[in-house]
Parts: C-alpha cells; sequence; structure tokens
C-alpha cells in the first residue's frame, strides 16, 4: 500500500479488475433474493454531463449496498440510440446517423467505466440495432391484429423546424419540447396505439405505488384527466334530434343556462355547411387548436350556433354554442353548462354575456354574484331548482339523477384527457414501422418472417437524404410475391424506451421478445432512477406497454417498477453579458474571476478583460449556458470516488446540487487522511494478531459505542430513508474520532482494525476503488466485492453511562453523564451539585422537578 493516495493509478488498477472478473455479472439465481436496480436508459449524445454523472452514482451506491445485504443484483445499461438530435447531429456534421450514434457510445461508454459504476455489460442494449427493434416490430404487429393499432387521418402538432409530429405530451405552451418552436396544427395520416383504453387502468394502479412520489402521481393523474360524471339525452327545439351533453355536478343541472359544443361536433358540421360565420369559426378554431395542451391563458372564443336544446326536467330553451374550449380529442365533444358553479363556465358566459343561474344557497350568495361559487359543501341547500328546493346536495343529487333515469335520459360517464398515443414520425433515424401498402391500397402488417424491416441505406451522407427527401428512398418490398410500399414514417423513439427494461432481463434470448422465465425472475424493476421531468411522457408510456405486454403474457405483474427516485438537478455557477439587454453572451467560468463575501457569496464578477460582466446565479448545468462541468476533468484532478462522494454528500438526492469545486476538494482532502490512517494501521498491523474487546477502558468503550451506533444510523439512512448524505456525514465524524485515538495497546489496535473494516464497508458503495485497495491491504489481498454489509453488535451499545439535559423552566443549561447504576435520588442530587446549574439554583425556591429517565431534568422555579 502507497503512503499517498493516488486516485488515477488506484482506478485503473480496480476497473481492470473488474473488468478480467467479470464481478457484476448477475445470473438467475433461485436460492438469493433478486434486486433489480436501473437508471434510466442515457442518450447517446456525445459526453455525459453532471446530470446523468448523479443519475448513474445514485444507481450505482444502492446497487452496491444491496449487493452487500447478500441479494442478488441486476444493474443493466444500454443506449436510447435512435431520435432526431442524432439525426440533427449527423446533418450538422454530414455524417450518417449511426456513424455519429456509434462513435458516441464508445465514447460515453469509456466514461462510465471511467466512474467504477458496477453494471453488467454482457447485457447492453442498443435500440437502433436490428436486433433490438425487430420485437418491437412484432409487438405493433400483435397489437395490430389484436386492434390496439389504428391509422387515421388525424389533426396533429407539427413541429416545423424539426419536421416531424409531436405526441401531446412533448408539446409545452404551443411550442416544441426540444427546440421551442411554435407548433402547428396538420392534419396528416397517422398511427396510432390505444393508450386511452388503458386510462382507468393506469388511473387506478397509480393506488399500488406506494414508493412513488406524489409529485409524479399527482403529475400522471392530472395528465389522464380522469373526469366522472353523466351524458344527458336533451331534445332539440323543433325537432325529433337529440343532442348529448355531459355534466360533472348533476346537482347543479337546475342552473345550465347553455350548452356549449366542439367545433368537430356533428352539430357545428352540419350548420356550417349553411352558415358561413360559423364555418369560418369552425375553419379557423380548428387549425388553432393546438389539440389538448392547455396554456396559461384561455381565451374561451365562440359562436352562437342558434339553435336551442330543452332541459331534461324544465324543458325550458338552452341555447347552444360553439367553443374552442371544448377539444374532441378529450373524449368530450358537448357539455351542459352551468356558470354558476363552474369557472370556465362563468369565463364564457360572462365573455359572451350568457345568463347566470345561482341554484346552491348560501347566505353569502349577494357578495358572491361577481364570481362563480365554487366552494360547494355536500350539507349545503339547492334553491332555483323548483321540486328540488330545499334539498340538500347529497339528497338533491339523488332525487334529480332518478328522475332522469325515469325519463331515460341519463347514463353515467367517465371521460378522460389522455389521448391515443400518436407514434408516427417522419424522419428518418427511427425504427421502421412494420406497415405496408399494398397495389390495391389496402395496408397489411409486413410479414413476421420478414422481420426485422431495416432502415434504407444511405450512401455516403446524411445530406444526400435532404438532396432527396426520405419519402422517395427506396421503400419498395414484397408481401407473398406482390409488390408493396412499405410505410415511410418511424416509431416515436419512446417506443424503444418503454420496453427496454424487460429486455435487459434476457438480451440474448433469440426466440421471443421476452423470456418468460427470466422476466418473471427479475420484474418489477425494484429501484427506478431518473428525473422527474419524464413523468409525463416516459413513465407514462412505460407504465402503458407494461400493461400491454402483461396482455399478451410476456410479463406477468401489473406495473413495472416499484420504487422511483427522481434526483434533483445539478446547478453551476453562470456569467454573461449583455450587449443589448435582450441578448446574453454566456461566459465559461474558467474565463471569470470573481470577488466574493464572508460567506462566499459572490459580490462582482470579471471577463479575462477586466469588464464587469452579470452573476446569473446558480442554474442548471447546461452547454447553451456554458456552465457546464466536465466530468474527466473533475476525475483528472479528484478522482471518480471524490467525484461519487460529493456528488451523493452535497445534497439529498431529491434536491438540487450546487456545484462547489471547494467541496470537492473537501471531499479528496477526507480521502486522504482515511487513506493515512489506514496506511499507518497497515504499517504495524503486523504486530497486532488478536482482536480482543474485553475490559475495556472509558474511552475504548466509547469508541466502540460510537462505531456501532454509526453502522445502525448509516445502515437506516441508507436502506429506509435514501439519504444519503446524512450516511456519509455520520461516516465522517466517526472518521475523525478514529483519526484522534490512539493505536498504541492491542486492544487499541483491535478497535482500529474494527472500525476501519466497517468505515471502509460503509464507504465501499461511495467509493469502490479507494475501498477495494484500503480493504486489500487490511485483509490479506481479499476482495471486498464480496463483503456483507457490517451489522452493529448489542454488547457494543450498551452504555454505563447515560447523558442527561438539564433544564430550568424548560431552558436547557448543560448536559451531564450519569451512571446507569444511581438512583433517582442520586441522579437528582448530581445535577444539583453540577456547578453551573448549583450556581443558578442557588437562592431560588424550585416548585417542581420533572424527570424523563435517561433524557431530561427539568428544574421548575
Amino acid at each position: 500500500m502507497k503512503k499517498e493516495y493516488t486516485p488515477k493509478e488506484i482506478e485503473f488498477y480496480v476497473q481492470k479488475h473488474w473488468d478480467k472478473n467479470k464481478t457484476f455479472q448477475a445470473n438467475e439465481d433461485s436460492t438469493k433474493k433478486k434486486y433489480y436496480c436501473l437508471p434510466m436508459l442515457p442518450y447517446p449524445s456525445g459526453k455525459l454531463h453532471m446530470g446523468h454523472v448523479r443519475n448513474y452514482t445514485i444507481s450505482d451506491v444502492i446497487s452496491r449496498y444491496q449487493r452487500m445485504l447478500g441479494k442478488n443484483v441486476l444493474q443493466p445499461i444500454g443506449w436510447d440510440a435512435f431520435g432526431l438530435p442524432a439525426e440533427e447531429a449527423a446533418i450538422q456534421n454530414n455524417i450518417v446517423p449511426d456513424d455519429w450514434t456509434y462513435k458516441n457510445i464508445k465514447y460515453m461508454k469509456n466514461q462510465l467505466k471511467s466512474m467504477g459504476f458496477s453494471y453488467d455489460w454482457n447485457r447492453e442494449l442498443t435500440t437502433c440495432k436490428p436486433e433490438y427493434y425487430r420485437w418491437e416490430q412484432w409487438f405493433f404487429i400483435k397489437l395490430y391484429k389484436k386492434k390496439l393499432v389504428y391509422k387515421k387521418n388525424s389533426l396533429v402538432n407539427w413541429c416545423p423546424y424539426d419536421k416531424t409530429v409531436l405526441a401531446n405530451e412533448q408539446v409545452v405552451n404551443g411550442c416544441c419540447w426540444r427546440c421551442h418552436s411554435q407548433i402547428k396544427i396538420k392534419k396528416i395520416p397517422q398511427w396510432f396505439i390505444k393508450i386511452r383504453s388503458y386510462a382507468e387502468s393506469l388511473h387506478k394502479d397509480l393506488e399500488k405505488l406506494k414508493n412513488w412520489p406524489e409529485k409524479v402521481k399527482n403529475m400522471q393523474k392530472n395528465w389522464i384527466g380522469r373526469l366522472k360524471g353523466f351524458d344527458i339525452t336533451l331534445n332539440l327545439e323543433n325537432s325529433n334530434k337529440t343532442i348529448t351533453a355531459f355534466i360533472t355536478q348533476i346537482e347543479t343541472i337546475m342552473g345550465a343556462t347553455y350548452i356549449v359544443i366542439s367545433p368537430c361536433h356533428k352539430i357545428s358540421i352540419e350548420i356550417s355547411k349553411k352558415n358561413k360565420i360559423i364555418k369560418k369559426f369552425i375553419q379557423e378554431k380548428s387549425r388553432k387548436n393546438t389539440l389538448i395542451k392547455e396554456t396559461k391563458e384561455v381565451k374561451y372564443e365562440g359562436t352562437n350556433s342558434h339553435l336551442f336544446a330543452l332541459h331534461p326536467i324544465t324543458t325550458k330553451k338552452i341555447p347552444i354554442w360553439i367553443s374552442n374550449f371544448i377539444v374532441e380529442e378529450y373524449g368530450v365533444t358537448s357539455m351542459i353548462s352551468t356558470p354558476a358553479h363552474n369557472q370556465h363556465d362563468w369565463n364564457f358566459a360572462t365573455q359572451n354575456n350568457l345568463k347566470i343561474k345561482y341554484v346552491i344557497k348560501n347566505n353569502n350568495l349577494k357578495e358572491i354574484k361577481q364570481s362563480p361559487y365554487l366552494s360547494i359543501k355536500k350539507k349545503e341547500i339547492l334553491c332555483n331548482s323548483g321540486i328540488f328546493n330545499g334539498f340538500n346536495l347529497t339528497d338533491g343529487k339523488n332525487k334529480i339523477k332518478n328522475f332522469l333515469i325515469k325519463k331515460n335520459v341519463i347514463k353515467d360517464k367517465i371521460n378522460y384527457k389522455l389521448q391515443d398515443w400518436c407514434i408516427s414520425r417522419q424522419r428518418y433515424w427511427g425504427a421502421p414501422i412494420p406497415m405496408a401498402t399494398l397495389k390495391n391500397g389496402k395496408v397489411v402488417p409486413v410479414p413476421e418472417n420478414e422481420l426485422p424491416i431495416l432502415l434504407p441505406q444511405i450512401k455516403k451522407s446524411i445530406n444526400t437524404l435532404y438532396s432527396t427527401p426520405y419519402h422517395s428512398l427506396s421503400n419498395k418490398i414484397y408481401i407473398n410475391n406482390e409488390p408493396a410500399i412499405r410505410e415511410k414514417d418511424t416509431f416515436d423513439t419512446f417506443m424503444e424506451s418503454s420496453w427496454y427494461y424487460a429486455r435487459y432481463t434476457c438480451p440474448d434470448f433469440h426466440t421471443a421478445m421476452i423470456d418468460p422465465v427470466r422476466s418473471k425472475y427479475w420484474l418489477p424493476v425494484d429501484q427506478y432512477i431518473g428525473g422527474i421531468e419524464h413523468a409525463i411522457m416516459h413513465l407514462m408510456y412505460f407504465r402503458f406497454y407494461h400493461k400491454l405486454l402483461r396482455d399478451f403474457k410476456l410479463v406477468d405483474s401489473d406495473e413495472p417498477v416499484k420504487n422511483l427516485l427522481c434526483q434533483g438537478m445539478v446547478l453551476s455557477e453562470a456569467f454573461y453579458e449583455s450587449e443589448d439587454h435582450s441578448k446574453r453572451n454566456w461566459i465559461h467560468s474558467s474565463s471569470v474571476s470573481t470577488i466574493r463575501d464572508s460567506k462566499g457569496r459572490i459580490i462582482k464578477s470579471y471577463n479575462n478583460e477586466g469588464k464587469e460582466i452579470i452573476y446569473a446565479g446558480m442554474i442548471k448545468m447546461s452547454k447553451s449556458k456554458k456552465n457546464g462541468i466536465e466530468p474527466e476533468l473533475m476525475i483528472h484532478r479528484y478522482g471518480a470516488d471524490t467525484v461519487r462522494l460529493f456528488i451523493m454528500f452535497a445534497a439529498p438526492v431529491e434536491s438540487s446540487l450546487e456545484w462547489q469545486e471547494s467541496g470537492v476538494k473537501g471531499i479528496y482532502r477526507f480521502l486522504r487522511k482515511l487513506w493515512k490512517l489506514a496506511y499507518n494501521y497497515v504499517q504495524i498491523k503486523h504486530t497486532h494478531t488478536d482482536i480482543n474487546f474485553i475490559n475495556l477502558n472509558k474511552q475504548q468503550k466509547e469508541l466502540r459505542y460510537l462505531l456501532h451506533k454509526t453502522i445502525d444510523k448509516v445502515s437506516d439512512d441508507i436502506g429506509r430513508r435514501t439519504t444519503f448524505n446524512t450516511a456519509i456525514s455520520s461516516i465522517m465524524e466517526l472518521s475523525k474520532k478514529l483519526l484522534k485515538a490512539p493505536m498504541k495497546t492491542q486492544k487499541d489496535k483491535s478497535i482500529m482494525k474494527e472500525a476501519l473494516c466497517c468505515i471502509i464497508k460503509m464507504l465501499y458503495p461511495f467509493t469502490p476503488h479507494f475501498c477495494f485497495l484500503i480493504w486489500e491491504n487490511l485483509n490479506n489481498n481479499s476482495s471486498i466485492d464480496y463483503e456483507r454489509w457490517p451489522v452493529s453488535h448489542k454488547e457494543a451499545l450498551f452504555k454505563e453511562f447515560n447523558i442527561l439535559i438539564i433544564q430550568i423552566n424548560g431552558k436547557t443549561k448543560c448536559t451531564i453523564k450519569i451512571h446507569k447504576n444511581l438512583t433517582k435520588e442520586e441522579i437528582l442530587l448530581n445535577a444539583k451539585s453540577e456547578p453551573k446549574i448549583k450556581k443558578k439554583i442557588k437562592d431560588i425556591n424550585i416548585q417542581k422537578i420533572i424527570y424523563i429517565p435517561k433524557k431530561i431534568i427539568n428544574f421548575i422555579t
């Protein structure tokens, strides 16, 4: 063992050992409890950033900890390799996308290995490889045959910059989620998967996800948009036709003053043929609608249809309006509006001067007539409701419902905001959709024996693709010797990332999509780690795809993941200079000098030329802001273990992490000190023969007590609470005590050996290279990779003394150490004799003494 800690040399040596011995290769073992730990699939963008490093470090710490508990751990990794970013980068660099992608994978793989992550590299997946996506194509055909897939001309979100369709989840405030271009609405033929058929299951099964963040579950609930209510059939005035409209609060139906229908409603389309104003309105609103996406400001635009429906109870006329805030894709094309008790209805009514009728009695009814009354309680009373006046809302609801049931005009109805998943993309770099069109125009699936359907080859560079449009590339195939044109669109890349976790269980299984035996052993995933930004898109599709796989008997659980951990962002200092108060020129921190206050806060900042620039604060690391920190640079300076330990120590995993190199330096100093302590012990260990913990002195007992108390705390912090930062803090505190501990007697050396071994085991998930080398030297070349997690000893946790807090009138004055065998009277006498207490109560009459054994003595004066 070298005297100085040399991370570069150590990490190279240990990683070579792991590769040679395939240390982390996972195999099914029915005699062991399994643990499947999975970080979200990385996109091979070119380089890892600190956000990646944090995600994968968390996963690796959990995986190594679970191995030390004796579990059979699977931690795989792969590459989400298709997609628009690779295609765009290939265009800019004038190469083909697969060359660009595989080059990035090679580079990033080396980066991951340099961090010492304990992956089973035998299970590595690359989603752009035909052996992976052929099963995706196979499954799509199965879905098609079960009528869970369809193609239709549809209004879609079109990104004019990326020249492709976006799913609703990929539209943010009317803009593309990637390039932020304003989207347009187009009507083109698209392929869809019926996720909406699973809306109820996706909503209900959120209850099963006990160990998912509530924020993620609420985001999914809101996106699914489950809306329970009733469909009411109303007669149209002077007509034998009817209209069916939806209402959520049937108890307010007597306050209905208008009906609103979608521009897509059949009545809207019918009357638009004769009314030019309505036709123009419908055309404009159909083009402008960004489908489901809600924006912060909603313009309640509408036009009067000049048609009337008859109220189902009073038979009074209710005007029918056509409006832009009813969208067909919600599943609701017509609604009964009660503006006095619904905010959207109120807004539309006030903008269009429509009648508002309150039907719930409230003491302050006169005061609230300037706004809708929404805080409705079950015990409140119906008013202005004819024969239902005076009933409380619960009874009134039942009476109204029964009345409408007798008239046979009501049905229970559940609607969902979630709409079917559009999986067509008009780009080259994606998995081809395995469908084809015959000469007679019939669309058919490609025969399974023809799979995989490969992408057409591009010669030389991708720029040939854009000089010759992709859709004109060769796409002719033969089906049963009959010529056909293969589908030109490719799959949305969320298709690949929705089932990769299951393929990891059997990546070498060539006869089916998933091996039912191995998948049953490993699934569901025990721990999934990724950013909360994936809550709606990836995690929704991920859950949906699992339910599809379940229904096709490919997996046998309802949900893919038991525990979900969403790590926070990594933040870094950012600086810019502003030319014209609109454009910001971002400057890398390496080109900035700063003046800080006594607390380290930046007061002023300057560029290399001495010009004062603006400090933007701690913001998310990004290339565009030039505040990213290169992982390689940090590894070169301090080693991978220092980076790993800092990332886990600097903040709770769910919180944002502020990158401070001063903090990294502090972690590096800690490891160097601990290394030196271990080195010093190794130098004298030949004089230490046995471990003897009998008849220890007071100092030795206290050190052992602290050691075993720390084992319990760290075990709880990592295993139950996932508060890794507090676990590391406890290890550091113990290490500080150990640095001051003597190594003179045999018992001193025994305690030092025990403490060092336990500390190294507890640090191993965080700093595996560092711990591997120290363990090897402490324990005669044995490997820590197969060691078990330390367990505290009860005899070490037995204390002869208790620490009591002494208070006067509830305010803490001091603490005292009291022997366990003392009586209550002796303890009180000791407390009163304590100099600080004795002085304060000398001339005071004590009225009462509150004594909580082993904890507190409180003198009440």
